[in-house]
This record gives structure tokens, C-alpha cells and sequence, in this order.
């Protein structure tokens, strides 16, 4: 096994896991055509890190940044839903975003090329996964709790609109991570796919999120060693592997 192979595997594991780990919260929230177009949002900073040659992850992270600000301030000042707030940003992103990538190089923004991983992507993807997840784990009770009652949750006190701000903040990390390993098409699946699965075969909330996050980890190694064999782009099979996940979890569903 290769060096580059074997930095491949870990960091598209630790992106799998993370992504179905925030995936888990995104489903309960009922937000996962959120996290497909917020995906989607990214290709414009994408686009630029290409052109000027910077970090991917820098660039896709500040275009989802600006979109989820946008998103919260609006949401806040008008009463336009939040789910048309980000279809308004996905299209035009999306747009956009196709407009400014190189036409050598748009294949590999939308789906993916984790075959160009260094050392250095290593070091910066798991902490910042971890520490996601830590965040994600110290905010997830009132994050539950204002899922179920907005005005139950400011009743208590918390602050529920920093609390979906920074909820929007670690799906924006996680995406712009996981870009590098399905790209900005299909990393929305990555994200809602395994929680699906887990869902399915959960019965309690922990064991719903760990769930959520060992398919994740699961379908990314698993697409990754299929493309490596056979020649494909990871990408792709990923997100195959883990609708293949979720289909057999529809066996073991729990009633």
C-alpha cells in the first residue's frame, strides 16, 4: 500500500465520519436539501483557489462562510424561509461558480480528485474534524431542544439563533473539507446519505449519531479502495457505496 493511498484512506475515513456525524443532526432538523445546495455554494471559492492557486479548503470554506452569513442575516431580518434563502444562494453560486472554474479543472471541482492529498491536508483535516465534533457534541442538546420548540428553547434562555449559527458554521467546515473527496456535486450525499442509513438502524440518539458516523467513514474508505482498484474516481463511488449502505440498512430497519 502506498503512501499517497493510505493518507487517501485516512483522510477520506476521518471527512466520512465527520460528515455523517453532522448529517445525523442535519436529518433531525429536516434539513437535508440544506446540506446538499450549501455543498453547491462552494464552488465559486473553489473556482478562485484554482485560478490564483491557494488551498481548495480556504477558498470553498470563505464562499460558504459569506452564504451562510447571508443566509442568517436575511433570516433574521425578513421572513423569507431559510431553505428558499439557500436555494436563492445555491443557483446563483452554482452558477457563478461554473462560470469562473477553468474549464480543465471543472471536473475535478464537481466531483472530486483525492488522488492530490499531501501530508499537510492530513494535519489540517483531523483536528479540525475533531474538533468539529466536539463543538457539534457540546452543542447538541439545545440544538435538539430548539429543533422541537424555538420558543421553548429562548424560554430557557439560549440563544437560539448563535446556536443555528454555529450549527451552519460546522456543516460549512465539514463541506469544504469533504469537497476534496466527493467534490461539490455530490458531497451534499456524503453528508445525508450515511445518516440516512443510520437512522434506519438506530434506536436511541447516540447510537443514531455513531451510527451515522461509522457508515460515513465506511462508505468513504470503501468508494476510495473501489476507485483505486478498478480506476475510477473516488468521488462517485463513494456516494455509491453509501447508497449501497443505505439500501441493506432498509433490511434492518427499526420500527
Amino acid at each position: 500500500m502506498s503512501d499517497i493511498f493510505f493518507l487517501q484512506l485516512i483522510i477520506g475515513g476521518a471527512i466520512g465520519i465527520g460528515a455523517g456525524y453532522i448529517g445525523a443532526f442535519m436529518i433531525l432538523r429536516r434539513m437535508a436539501l440544506v446540506g446538499d445546495a450549501l455543498s453547491h455554494v462552494a464552488l465559486p471559492g473553489l473556482a478562485l483557489a484554482l485560478l490564483f492557486n491557494f488551498n481548495p479548503f480556504v477558498g470553498a470554506f470563505t464562499a460558504l462562510f459569506v452564504a451562510i452569513v447571508g443566509i442568517w442575516i436575511l433570516e433574521r431580518k425578513t421572513s423569507i424561509p431559510s431553505e428558499t434563502l439557500v436555494g436563492i444562494f445555491f443557483t446563483t453560486a452554482l452558477a457563478l461558480g461554473i462560470l469562473l472554474t477553468p474549464q480543465p479543472e471543472l471536473l475535478e471541482a464537481l466531483f472530486g480528485d483525492i488522488g492530490n492529498v499531501a501530508r499537510m491536508d492530513l494535519y489540517i483535516t483531523l483536528p479540525i474534524i475533531a474538533l468539529v465534533m466536539i463543538a457539534l457534541k457540546l452543542i447538541s442538546k439545545p440544538l435538539a431542544l430548539s429543533t422541537i420548540s424555538k420558543d421553548l428553547t429562548r424560554s430557557m434562555k439560549i440563544p437560539v439563533n448563535t446556536i443555528n449559527f454555529l450549527f451552519l458554521l460546522m456543516v460549512a467546515i465539514i463541506v469544504a473539507l469533504g469537497i476534496k473527496v466527493t467534490g461539490t456535486l455530490l458531497m451534499g450525499a456524503l453528508v445525508i446519505i450515511p445518516a440516512a442509513a443510520g437512522r434506519n438502524i438506530s434506536r436511541t440518539f447516540s447510537h443514531y449519531t455513531f451510527m451515522s458516523a461509522v457508515l460515513g467513514g465506511v462508505a468513504a474508505i470503501s468508494g476510495i479502495i473501489i476507485a483505486h482498484q478498478y480506476g475510477f474516481t473516488p468521488g462517485p463511488l463513494v456516494v455509491l457505496s453509501g447508497g449501497t449502505l443505505f439500501l441493506v440498512s432498509l433490511l434492518f430497519k427499526q420500527q
